[in-house]
């Protein structure tokens, strides 16, 4: 049989070996290279039409396809990174404050002089803040997170938190069920393929609970800097690196979150905008974004400051400019009709 099989050309064979092959490209150390050929020899000791031989086969697909140690290089200038966060966002000062020190605290490690003979991500260790903007609907929270992977030159990952309430969507199941699959956390990971993104956690403070377990306190080994080095996926069963992930979680209020998990995050608010901050906003973005959306150029419409500001003050009373922004649609939609 072994003879034919040669001679034919076991394809699974070849899939085997084409996977210890990868692995030996992996920058993963030597005791994770020592795991994942033992979970080949159990492969290979497994009967290729069982069910099980599939299973394995995704979870070392899996461990292939995750990045380690592959970190995407920061942008450290620190004009270009202001600038983009000025473009995509009107005030915000506080949380602009935030990101700009951060991006110069890893730029001075780079750059001091016992670190510059090493790759900058190696640099001793900078584990990235875990933040958390709160404040009232339509402030502009979640389109943020995807400014500051712009402004920082990373990836971008985001999940929707809200009405989640199986631990498992966060930790993974276990590999002894059928179409286990790892949590949402290591998925994005998987799909940025950088082991440092910008991840949004959008909705924090919708999370649910019920008899299948409480993912608020599975998130609080994710959104811990002392422990997130060593993030347990139950799918993966290894330890894996989070302490470079930067998490940005959203909220609209903080009655509904734990206090432990509160006490793992920067709290950052974000009010409601301004009369002034408004105007300019709904001139700088939603006039031109809604233009753009009805098909009009811009000399087919012109709002003047007044306008806006009666707008403002006689039909959205509001803390964000999503309201705002459905009048500024419905007047082109007039326009165009």
């Amino acid at each position: 049989m072994e003879t034919i099989q040669k001679e034919l050309g076991d394809s699974d064979e070849q899939q085997v070996n084409a996977m210890l092959e990868q692995s030996k490209q992996k920058n993963w150390g030597e005791k994770m290279q020592d795991t994942f050929e033992k979970e080949v020899k159990k492969l290979r000791r497994m009967n290729p039409h069982s069910p099980e031989y599939a299973t394995q086969q995704n979870y070392l697909d899996t461990l292939l396809d995750l990045p380690w140690n592959e970190y995407s290089e920061d942008n450290y200038d620190i004009h270009h990174a202001q600038a983009i966060l000025d473009k995509d966002h009107y005030g915000m000062e506080k949380i602009k404050e935030r990101i700009i020190e951060y991006l110069s605290v890893l730029k001075i490690k780079a750059t001091t002089p016992q670190h510059s003979t090493q790759p900058i991500h190696n640099a001793s260790p900078c584990n990235a803040p875990i933040l958390c903007l709160y404040g009232p609907p339509g402030v502009g929270k979640t389109s943020l997170g995807r400014s500051i992977a712009e402004a920082l030159g990373r990836k971008y990952a985001r999940i929707s938190l809200g009405g989640l309430h199986d631990e498992s969507e966060i930790r993974g199941h276990r590999r002894t069920y059928i179409g286990a699959m790892p949590g949402r956390i290591i998925e994005n990971i998987r799909k940025a393929k950088t082991c440092n993104p910008v991840f949004v956690l959008d909705e924090i403070d919708k999370i649910g609970a019920d008899y299948k377990g409480d993912p608020t306190s599975a998130l609080l080994e994710v959104l811990d800097p002392e422990q997130n080095n060593t993030f347990h996926d139950n799918y993966l069963d290894v330890d894996y690196d989070l302490s470079k992930v930067l998490f940005i979680a959203t909220a609209n209020t903080l009655d509904t979150i734990p206090r432990p998990l509160l006490d793992r995050m920067e709290l950052i608010e974000m009010t409601g905008y301004l009369q002034e901050e408004k105007e300019e906003i709904a001139k700088r973005h939603l006039l031109p974004k809604e233009l753009e959306n009805h098909g009009l150029k811009a000399s087919q419409l012109k709002l003047k400051k007044s306008i806006i500001a009666s707008i403002i003050d006689g039909y959205t009373r509001e803390s964000g400019v999503r309201g705002l922004e459905r009048k500024i649609a419905a007047i082109c939609r007039k326009v165009v009709t």
